[in-house]
């Protein structure tokens, strides 16, 4: 049977309105999340934290006209497009249309086999997998194929996430397309306090398919682009180089690298295989229609994302798996100018968005004008600590820096939408909340001072005093020459520990222009 919404659509295809689309045929989604291919993957959530019951209610927020929203309801992979669910082209297997793009060369060998075993004694995760990826593979397909790319890439997903926007890997890759920090940045993707586009459908498939695009100009050839992709470009090169110099192939087979590149190829081969004829492996795959699954909803004004899922009558976990990329429990207008929901759920927004009455928004964003304690930042912006904390992530002792955005309850004087300076660059610094320190300068006694003597005295690492005075961490002072450590400004605590050994030199040294640096732990990249 039809539903309201798909007649609608029908009966509005002839008039040409751009976009407009329903659900027949929309394949079933797990309501469980599995396991992500990407070892040690995390799930990035969106916080669901209710703003401070106490906040004074803001007046209600003008929207749009809900018919207007109604007419601009589009496909964001072709929003001058009409879209009819009743051609034949729409009601086609999805799947013959990715096999029919297949244009890379096929690679052969036990790695191959080895995955296609994995996979085949996994029939519940490749269920699983398949199904996740059915809400984007429309998507992705239409993007590849408008740029002249082999259909093997919108397999690439599955290799890198299982299809998993919200994937995090241990080495910081975020997203179904797996991009690290610096190369999401090196691909416009926006990485703030309240979104991180890696993990956006629509930005991370276009910045992934320009990557690759710009890789296989560099390379020419579409094996060793996915392994520059897995691996880096330098590296590919760098192997390349080696080769050369010593005679040998240079294609992807014949390079020396890193095990996980190695397989990188053999699993995508692996994936088209079964894709290509999945009754040979004893899988199945989950019936797609040639149409997409999401809808593009434009956002004028600032929403709590809550209220967008009511609004929506969508799940909190769709809601999520479409739009990942939300950090923070509100959405933002100046820097998310839409939301992807599905086809009906597009539909009941818009509708349930003409009857809404009150504010859309109870979360703002705040910057700090000067470096702050959570307690104290809590008290100016009128909500509990914990919350605070909560909503904006901030571990126990640690400061907010100064221009931090933070996000606080929205009250009568803080009305307005956030402004796109905030909402593209807002970050969170903070820095440890320590006590003041003091410089001390000490004389080493008769019989002179372990760097590590001195540590354990002052309740330092040795490495800090090493730092402090410039030398090893296992040196030892001479009789008589000069120490300087920093300690808590607490005369008595200082004066006991001077009693016990290096004496405090007669003539303070005056403080020094560059005071000791926090230690900085680097986080591995992929």
């Amino acid at each position: 049977m039809m539903t309201p919404f798909q007649a609608w659509c029908r009966r509005l295809a002839p008039l040409a309105l751009c976009g407009l689309a329903a659900c027949a045929q929309v394949p079933t989604v797990p309501t469980e999340p599995s396991a992500p291919a990407v070892a040690n993957a995390t799930v990035t959530e969106i916080p669901v934290v209710a703003a401070p019951a106490n906040v004074p209610a803001a007046p209600a927020t003008p929207t749009t006209d809900p018919e207007t929203f109604m007419a601009r309801l589009v496909d964001p992979v072709a929003p001058d497009r009409p879209v009819d669910l009743y051609t034949d082209n729409a009601t086609t297997d999805l799947w013959a249309r990715v096999r029919s793009g297949f244009a890379m060369p096929d690679l052969d060998g036990d790695l191959v086999r080895g995955r296609e075993r994995y996979y085949a004694e996994r029939p519940d995760y490749v269920r699983r997998m398949t199904e996740r990826g059915s809400r984007y593979l429309f998507h992705v397909v239409e993007e590849i194929e408008k740029r002249g790319m082999p259909t093997e890439l919108a397999l690439l997903p599955f290799i890198e996430s299982a299809f998993n926007p919200q994937a995090q890997s241990v080495a910081s890759a975020s997203g179904m397309w797996q991009f690290i920090p610096s190369t999401g940045k090196d691909y416009d993707l926006k990485q703030n306090t309240f979104r991180d586009d890696r993990r956006d459908v629509l930005a991370s498939t276009r910045a992934a398919l320009d990557y690759l695009g710009r890789l296989y100009k560099l390379f020419g050839d579409w094996h060793l682009a996915l392994a520059a992709y897995n691996w880096g470009e330098g590296s590919v090169q760098r192997a390349i180089a080696r080769n050369q110099k010593a005679g040998l192939p240079t294609d992807y087979a014949s390079l020396r690298m890193p095990d996980e590149t190695r397989l990188y190829v053999p699993k995508l081969q692996a994936v088209k295989n079964i894709v290509a004829n999945p009754e040979a492996f004893d899988l199945a795959l989950p019936d797609l229609r040639n149409h997409p699954y999401f809808l593009s909803v434009p956002i004028e004004r600032d929403i709590d994302v809550n209220l967008a899922v009511r609004l929506a009558e969508v799940s909190m976990e769709e809601f999520r798996y479409l739009n990942p990329q939300m950090n923070k429990p509100v959405i933002l207008a100046a820097g998310t100018e839409q939301i992807l929901l599905p086809y009906d759920n597009a539909n009941e927004f818009v509708r349930n968005l003409r009857g809404h009455h009150g504010p859309l928004a109870t979360w703002t964003a705040w910057v700090a004008p000067k470096t702050m304690r959570p307690s104290d930042v809590a008290k100016q912006v009128g909500m509990s600590e914990t919350v605070l904390r909560e909503v904006n992530r901030i571990p126990p002792r640690m400061l907010v820096k100064t221009g931090s955005a933070l996000l606080v309850p929205r009250s009568p004087n803080r009305l307005s939408d956030v402004s796109e300076q905030v909402a593209d660059n807002g970050t969170l610094s903070l820095a440890p909340d320590l006590p003041p320190l003091k410089r001390l300068t000490l004389r080493a006694g008769k019989k002179g001072e372990s760097v590590a003597a001195v540590a354990r005295r002052y309740r330092a690492t040795p490495a800090q005093v090493a730092q402090w005075n410039k030398v090893g961490a296992s040196a030892q002072f001479k009789p008589g020459s000069t120490i300087v450590v920093y300690v808590p400004n607490k005369p008595t605590r200082v004066a006991a520990a001077a009693k016990s050994g290096a004496r405090p030199s007669a003539k303070p040294a005056a403080r020094p222009t560059n005071p000791p640096k926090a230690r900085q732990v680097r986080m591995a990249q992929k």
